[in-house]
């Protein structure tokens, strides 16, 4: 068992949706026309938030994610691992249940060992096992599974996680994107066109964007009382729990068959639901690239929804030929499929087999997600209680396409340097015939489209935010000054959304 020699490595185990997927590209950026090299290229992941990087003088450019960032839901806060020869060492652990496994190259299990009301620490001897040829390590800890990779450094992963798919703009520049082959690449080269497409810098942040507060000043009491979004009491629709054959379980692979196409998704139900009283139902959309495994492991939400038995559901999109991977059809972009009947079946079917509430179904989503659900706001407001979108606005095509039963509640959050979906608005520059409204045109929309009255005002988070709107909904805009490309704040999204229901007489 040479393979140990003398490593050591400490961090925390986490549930998967902590853990990093490890990757490096490196490489050139030169002009399609002269071959020249560019610097100053912004390079940033439409499928990874917060990862950017911008090319050197020569050219040069290299991102990765390292797979050490920083960690949002610790479940073992002060857990360690140490590699030392043949001994793996984990320490500072409190669980019912821990079971560590080692793997080979190909996922086959090696060696496994399981022991229960672990207190402090748990050690695994390598030299009483048949593990030759180990290259992973697997922690599971009551359902909170962390993945190692072991050679030369010990990196974590995250399983699930599609290869990251990149965006290289500079001023005077059609927008190029590259999708990664593998986890590590060198000698990537990208050409930039000159032409019609070119992208303006980012502006100053308008007096309306603001920075939204730290989420301590957030209510996060799990007993927080749903309000109406009538102004009328709020009719509370009966829901028979009985004969509901849904159980607990961590990602569950569920389909349905729309226009004759089988169309799949995740259903995640924490171990906090029962089954004996109806639970909010949340839909988390993907990014452009990306997929329904890789948003569980990545949305900020889940941790926030589990304690209260919160369902939630992680959708797998589609692509077009040619196109940028799984997306979602939220106009020209990009996918041929209806996704918005999609949704609406797979709401039907959770309602079949799960005890959820059909008053507070919710939806939320990241980049290309973040479309997605600002457009079931639009198209399924008869469904839908509140959205929270996250790093996208709406698109001129589908807000003149939209559709509302009603006025519904919407918080959006963005940054003012998002590279990918700028903040201002405008031509995504991919030719794709997405051309944005912006984070405050997004923001005046649904403000125009709930009624609301007056100006808007800063809020208890920070964010801007119209209060006086139809039926008691609200339209709020959170801006992050200086961000880029995120995922939204679950700690503020979550409190927003769970404040309000649907009117029992939209509930089919």
């Amino acid at each position: 068992m040479t393979m140990f020699k003398s490593m050591a490595f400490a961090g925390s185990i986490a549930a998967m949706s902590t853990l990093s997927f490890a990757w490096s590209i490196s490489g050139n950026v030169v002009s399609a026309g002269s071959g020249r090299a560019l610097s100053g290229v912004k390079i940033t992941s439409f499928n990874y938030a917060g990862v950017e990087s911008t090319s050197a003088e020569d050219g040069s450019f290299t991102i990765s994610n390292d797979g050490t960032e920083a960690l949002r839901n610790v479940k073992i806060a002060k857990a360690s691992v140490q590699f030392n020869r043949n001994l793996i060492s984990i320490s500072g652990v409190k669980a019912q249940t821990m079971t560590v496994s080692v793997m080979d190259a190909l996922g086959k299990v090696a060696f496994s060992k399981t022991e229960h009301n672990v207190m402090g620490s748990m050690i695994v001897d390598l030299n009483k096992s048949s593990a030759k040829g180990a290259k992973f390590l697997r922690i599971n800890a009551d359902g909170s599974r962390g993945t190692y990779q072991l050679g030369k450094t010990v990196t974590l992963l995250k399983e699930g996680d599609p290869l990251p798919f990149l965006q290289f703009s500079l001023d005077g520049y059609q927008n190029a994107t590259y999708q990664a082959k593998a986890e590590v690449e060198t000698g990537v080269e990208i050409k930039l066109t000159r032409g019609s497409n070119i992208n303006p810098p980012n502006p100053p942040a308008s007096s309306a964007a603001v920075t939204p507060e730290s989420s301590a000043s957030t209510p996060e009491s799990s007993s927080a009382t749903a309000e109406s979004s009538s102004s009328a009491e709020v009719q509370q629709v009966i829901v028979d729990c009985a004969g509901k054959t849904a159980k607990v379980g961590d990602k569950q692979n569920m389909s349905v068959t729309v226009d004759g196409k089988q169309r799949t998704f995740i259903m995640h139900i924490p171990s906090a639901y029962k089954g004996d009283k109806p639970v909010p139902l949340v839909i988390d959309y993907h990014p452009i690239g990306g997929s329904g495994n890789g948003e569980f492991g990545s949305s900020p939400y889940k941790a926030k929804t589990d304690p209260e038995g919160v369902i939630t559901l992680y959708p797998d999109g589609t692509g077009k030929p040619g196109g940028m991977g799984n997306g979602w059809n939220v106009g020209p972009c990009c996918s041929n499929d209806d996704d918005v009947k999609f949704s609406y079946a797979m709401i039907d079917k959770l309602k079949e087999i799960a005890c959820i509430d059909p008053q507070r179904i919710y939806a939320t989503g990241f980049s290309m997600g973040g479309g997605m659900s600002n457009h079931v706001a639009c198209m399924m407001s008869d469904v839908f209680a509140a959205v929270a979108p996250a790093a996208m606005d709406l698109n001129k095509t589908n807000s003149a396409a939209c559709k509302m039963s009603r006025p519904i509640s919407v918080i959006n959050f963005r940054g003012t340097n998002d590279p990918v979906c700028r903040y201002q608005g405008g031509d995504s520059g991919f030719n794709d015939g997405l051309n944005f409204l912006g984070a405050e045109g997004t923001f005046k929309f649904w403000a125009e489209k709930n009624g609301c009255e007056g100006s808007p005002s800063k809020n208890s988070n920070g964010c801007q935010e119209y209060s006086n709107c139809k039926d008691g909904t609200k339209v709020v805009l959170c801006t992050k000054q200086g961000g880029g490309h995120d995922y939204g704040d679950a700690s503020i999204g979550w409190p927003f959304l769970k404040q309000f229901t649907l009117p029992a007489e939209f509930v089919k």
